[in-house]
């Protein structure tokens, strides 16, 4: 099923062609629980959200209208508490991607909240949307010359363990620094002495995190590696199964729905809009692909701040 074009009349009153997704992804772009959780919330009143292609600058809508699930993704969600109950004024469904990496003493995510808090934050979204709804992602695996493959372990362990009942699954990736050449520069700036991971590393570390037997599911996202062996599989992060699980009623909706040709290559969501916008997270995360540098992204979110009710991030 291809996303559905509706007339959407907006606030001036002119009348513009809209998508109306099934699902909104919110956002891989920007962490909009953390930052933006308010002016998403008055778009979702205002029923729309423009949104910038960030490959050609050209604008459209995308409508709230025929949305019945949102999946958050987020690296301190704690803001958005507050209005997960108008989620259910709408009858929309979530569930929240949640990255909870310890690399405080590294100074690798230098504006997220500290790790205990995160914690208390992830149990507090699992006491009101239920287990499940919150997954895990330890993402992504850093190598430094101050993180060894041990130290993810330890760190993995610590929090699996502080997270006892209240998670289903683990999902992580390996830093591919490589691939995106701003990320190498910032790491750089930042002066951390990164690595490249080998794919011997990569089995290595499979092989020690499945010994650690924590009980829960392990996905990797995106990765070309084949780690089934030690049963460990290739995550789907706009997954079909985890929203029948939690919205029954949309079981016959979302079987019409493909892979998402938009994603990576390797990646294996199901189709999704994504509302989000590059350059404006302002967590500041030195291995972050979605900031061209942290200034500009801080720059970008005070300047949203400055007009909080633009129907765009930007």
């Amino acid at each position: 099923m291809k996303t559905e074009k509706i007339k959407l009349k907006l606030k001036d009153g002119n009348i513009v062609e809209a998508q109306a997704p099934l699902i909104v992804s919110a956002s891989r772009a920007t962490d909009i629980p953390a930052f933006y959780s308010k002016w998403f919330f008055d778009r979702l009143q205002e029923g729309y959200v423009r949104w910038r292609n960030p490959y050609t600058g050209k604008d459209s809508y995308v409508s709230f209208d025929k949305t019945k699930f949102i999946v958050f993704w987020s690296k301190n969600p704690e803001p958005i508490i507050p209005y997960l109950p108008l989620l259910m004024q709408h009858k929309i469904f979530c569930y929240f991607q949640y990255t909870l990496n310890e690399y405080d003493a590294e100074r690798l995510e230098p504006n997220v909240p500290p790790l205990t808090t995160r914690i208390e934050t992830f149990k507090r979204i699992v006491n009101i949307l239920g287990k499940g709804s919150v997954v895990w992602r330890f993402d992504p695996m850093v190598l430094t010359d101050r993180i060894s493959i041990d130290d993810l372990l330890h760190k993995i362990e610590n929090i699996a363990n502080q997270l006892t009942g209240y998670v289903e699954k683990l999902v992580f990736s390996f830093a591919d620094i490589a691939t995106y050449k701003k990320v190498g520069r910032n790491l750089s700036a930042a002066g951390i002495n990164y690595r490249e991971w080998t794919e011997n590393e990569m089995l290595d570390f499979a092989q020690k995190l499945s010994a650690l037997n924590l009980g829960l599911e392990l996905a990797t996202c995106a990765e070309k590696i084949d780690l089934s062996q030690f049963g460990i599989n290739h995550n789907h992060c706009i997954d079909s199964d985890l929203i029948c699980r939690l919205a029954p009623d949309l079981q016959n909706e979302i079987s019409t729905l493909k892979t998402d040709k938009g994603q990576r290559t390797l990646c294996g969501c199901i189709t999704s809009k994504d509302i989000g916008a590059y350059n404006t997270c302002p967590h500041g995360c030195a291995y972050c692909y979605a900031n061209t540098t942290p200034y500009c992204a801080r720059q970008n979110y005070l300047r949203h701040k400055q007009s909080p009710q633009n129907d765009s991030i930007i």
